[in-house]
């Protein structure tokens, strides 16, 4: 009798056991942040178009100490050199800024930034139109540099 109860001991844990290890990697798996591949639901797609944001800042103080940019010279310089180039849309933000010149002068700045959309597959093409804007506006205005950010994005109209 001892040789059956001890069988039917290690056959109980044994079967404790498998089970409880079985069950780990689930009870771990609803632990974590992220569902098992096999039981994530369907994802929807991003919403949109693959599209380019271009943002330009353009700075309003002249180096040469002449007088800053005025809102209605920026508006003007949108008219001639921009809404030609990106006659879809394009917004316009007032800024305060800051960087360092040529000189390694701290320059503290009210500023305006431009915001292009553009589809992906256009993006080779705007490439040189915003350049254009870029210098023209550095040689209108004299400044040093019109910084530019470009990213991919999504969207929908």
């Amino acid at each position: 009798m001892i040789t059956d109860t001890t069988t039917r001991t290690r056959l109980a844990v044994a079967t404790a056991s498998a089970l409880l290890f079985a069950g780990t990697p689930a009870a771990y798996a609803a632990l974590t942040d992220e569902m098992p591949r096999q039981t994530r639901p369907a994802q929807q797609a991003a919403r949109g178009e693959a599209y380019v944001e271009t943002r330009l800042f353009f700075g309003t103080e002249r180096p040469d100490g002449g007088p800053a940019v005025t809102d209605r010279q920026f508006l003007a310089f949108v008219d001639r050199q921009v809404t030609p180039a990106f006659p879809d849309g394009l917004t316009v933000q007032d800024g305060r800024g800051q960087w360092r010149d040529t000189h390694g002068t701290i320059e503290r700045e009210r500023s305006y930034e431009l915001i292009l959309l553009y589809p992906a597959g256009r993006a080779r093409a705007a490439d040189p139109g915003i350049e254009r804007i870029r210098n023209a506006y550095k040689k209108e205005f004299g400044q040093e540099s019109v910084a530019r950010l470009d990213e991919r994005t999504r969207a929908d109209f």
